[in-house]
């Protein structure tokens, strides 16, 4: 099968690259470009067909998926701290670039798979199904959310052939510890270099972590399940833990102290996925702990040549 992923040259893009390459795929990336995409792709470039652009960018976006069978649409920014700063950034490349996939793919009878965000759904105290009313405390989450909609919408209206999943936090080697990237990461970087970590607010605010590699099982399942169109799915863990506990357990670990901080503006306080519809319809089910995740990725990141 010919398949483009957008948003092939970041932290989930690789990882779903690799995936569909081991599966006998022929696999395209549209991603732009900068020194750490194009240092991301090494190792690929022989493998996969490299495109630089910007999903924004109605002409290369609709010359990329031309002559694909299904498109894996992953391209997006982010932050949720950039959004706040930079609003237009993200509804740039999470709305305007979804629309153009969208057209692209109406054009061209492709199947879409659109990865949206449990950010889209707010906060709750409760296990969060797709059934749950879409409350996005962040210009990220919003334009996520808007994306999300939009790509139910060309379903109805168009008839294509789409599935929206929303991932919960998603976490993994390779995954970014600098400036805006995930706190697992940026935690574990801190610690070895000896540095304290720096807890936003109380640390009482949970997340539901999936280790990357469910979420590329996620994926592959979907893939062969073409009789599957118009829905919307989570994959997470049912399980929810605290910034705290998180940062405890590395900072025991690696033997740093822990530092409180400011509370961040459009930070959830809360969120936790039912996977039951996952499991109903794929048979799927998370496999890795976030411990067993987090060791991991410890034991990664300390071989990693820095």
């Amino acid at each position: 099968m010919k398949i483009l992923i957008t948003g092939g040259a970041g932290f989930q893009g690789r990882y779903l690259a690799e995936y569909l390459l081991a599966e006998g795929h022929e696999v395209a990336v549209l991603n732009t470009w900068s020194e750490k995409t194009e240092k991301n792709s090494l190792g690929l470039k022989d493998k996969v067909k490299f495109i630089w652009g910007d999903v924004a960018e109605n002409e290369i976006v609709e010359k990329s998926v031309s002559g694909q069978d299904l498109v894996f649409h992953l391209a997006g920014r982010i932050n949720i701290d950039e959004s706040i700063k930079y609003p237009l950034k993200h509804i740039t490349a999470n709305i305007i670039g979804t629309y153009n996939v969208l057209e692209a793919v109406k054009k061209n009878n492709n199947r879409l798979i659109y990865t949206s965000s449990c950010e889209a759904y707010g906060g709750s105290d409760e296990l969060i199904n797709e059934k749950h009313e879409l409350k996005p405390q962040s210009p990220y989450s919003a334009t996520k959310a808007a994306a999300d909609r939009l790509c139910y919408a060309y379903y109805k209206t168009y008839g294509i052939k789409a599935v929206i999943v929303r991932p919960f936090n998603v976490f993994g080697e390779r995954q970014k510890e600098t400036a805006g990237g995930a706190v697992i990461p940026i935690f574990v970087a801190k610690a070895l270099r000896g540095e304290p970590l720096i807890i936003f607010g109380t640390g009482e605010q949970k997340r539901d972590y999936m280790h990357i590699s469910d979420l590329i099982n996620a994926y592959g399942l979907i893939l062969k399940h073409p009789e599957i169109s118009g829905e919307v799915i989570n994959f997470g863990t049912g399980i929810a833990t605290s910034i705290k506990c998180i940062a405890e357990y590395i900072a025991g670990k690696l033997g740093v102290v822990i530092n409180y901080g400011d509370s961040r503006p459009g930070e959830v306080k809360g969120i936790i996925c039912d996977y039951a519809k996952a499991k109903k319809l794929l048979n799927w089910e998370p496999k890795t702990t976030i411990w067993e995740g987090i060791d991991k990725y410890i034991a990664w990141r300390k071989n990693l040549k820095r």
